[in-house]
């Protein structure tokens, strides 16, 4: 069994100072929070790199507006995703708890949604394909994913089923002191480091209008849907379908089906489109 390390999930504490007279306690800063931190400058970076390449759509002015468009998705879109998928009756009996992205819960599905509404926006602004811009997009993402999940490890949330394999370990703040699989891990290392990779190998030549943002879909679907075995569902919903099937498991197969489709008809077309240029060139 693996030693889950002791680490504060409070990055740095502020402290409590005065001033004129009265007390003021500044918020702690979480490695939570730090960890969005890191997803967006990496997103940054690796963005402006991409734009750099020769086979590219946007330009490196484009992408720190590009960040923030896909930044205002990713929380605007994860906190109304975890509220309608996951913890609809919250909602009904309290609508304002929607705003109150304070006291947590955030949804992958949901992020990916208002990100894909975000650059909507974004391409109609800098006129550009929207699918074209996905397409540069997409490979930017896994590094943000893998920095949330190493979040959610270090805060102790979203932890696994349990297990009596060796990578099991006891997380401090489970109330039954289960040897679980440290699924965040798991998650952190195909979602995000297996994904990036692939995602930047598959990016790296021209591909077929849309290809590799439905390779993402199909990616991502599949690796989250395989994660969820080992994932403790969420306690107000358990499962789904046949006690076997998570409502992440759900959510997930609309994007492999879905993905999947876009990149046979990317392809079918680019070869239709090559087809007709022969022809037309053998006249």
């Amino acid at each position: 069994m693996l030693t889950y390390p002791e680490i504060d999930p409070v990055a740095i504490s502020l402290g409590t100072y005065t001033v004129f007279g009265k007390t003021v306690s500044l918020p702690d800063v979480h490695w939570y929070g730090l960890m969005y931190l890191f997803g967006f400058a990496a997103a940054w970076g690796l963005g402006l790199y991409r734009a750099s390449k020769p086979h590219t759509a946007l330009k490196r002015s484009h992408v720190e507006d590009l960040i923030f468009y896909g930044a205002m998705g990713v929380v605007m879109g994860g906190r109304a995703g975890y509220v309608f998928f996951y913890n609809f009756g919250a909602f009904l009996d309290d609508p304002l708890w929607l705003f109150r992205v304070w006291e947590g819960g955030m949804s992958f599905h949901g992020g990916m949604l208002g990100v894909a509404c975000a650059m909507m926006l974004y391409a109609k602004k800098i006129k550009v394909n929207v699918l074209d811009l996905m397409d540069f997009m997409v490979p930017l993402a896994p590094l943000g994913l893998f920095f949330g999940r190493i979040g959610n490890f270090i805060g102790q949330e979203l932890w696994g089923r349990e297990t009596t394999a060796n990578i099991g370990m006891i997380f401090p703040n489970d109330p039954e002191a289960l040897v679980r699989h440290p699924s965040q891990l798991y998650q952190a290392s195909l979602e995000g480091m297996a994904l990036f990779l692939l995602l930047f190998w598959y990016s790296s030549k021209p591909r077929p209008r849309a290809a590799v943002g439905a390779m993402f879909l199909v990616l991502y679907g599949c690796f989250r849907f395989f994660i969820e075995f080992y994932r403790q569902p969420d306690a107000h919903i358990g499962f789904d379908v046949f006690d076997v099937f998570t409502r992440g498991q759900l959510l997930t197969l609309p994007m492999i089906v879905v993905g999947g489709l876009i990149i046979f008809l990317a392809y079918r077309r680019e070869a239709h489109v090559s087809a007709l240029v022969k022809a037309k060139k053998a006249r």
